[in-house]
């Protein structure tokens, strides 16, 4: 018990550390940087989006070769 105290006291600690460093050394000004991390994660959502999308098809037509077989 005694460890896993620790441990996350330890994980705390060092993502206050990591953070309070990123935003002294940040290369940009806050809205700046807010604005490239919301660009980042938009075209990341929107590539997750589409590759979903794709594979949903994929499986769609495989699932209509197995219900049908005779049809390819």
């Amino acid at each position: 018990m005694r460890r896993t105290i620790s441990f996350f006291t330890g994980v705390i600690m060092g993502g206050l550390v990591g953070a309070t460093i990123a935003l002294l050394f940040a290369p940009d000004a806050g809205t700046e940087l807010r604005g490239m991390l919301r660009e980042r994660a938009e075209n990341f959502t929107g590539e997750i989006r589409q590759a979903v999308g794709e594979r949903r098809i994929e499986l769609q037509e495989r699932l209509d070769i197995l219900r049908n077989p005779s049809a390819e």
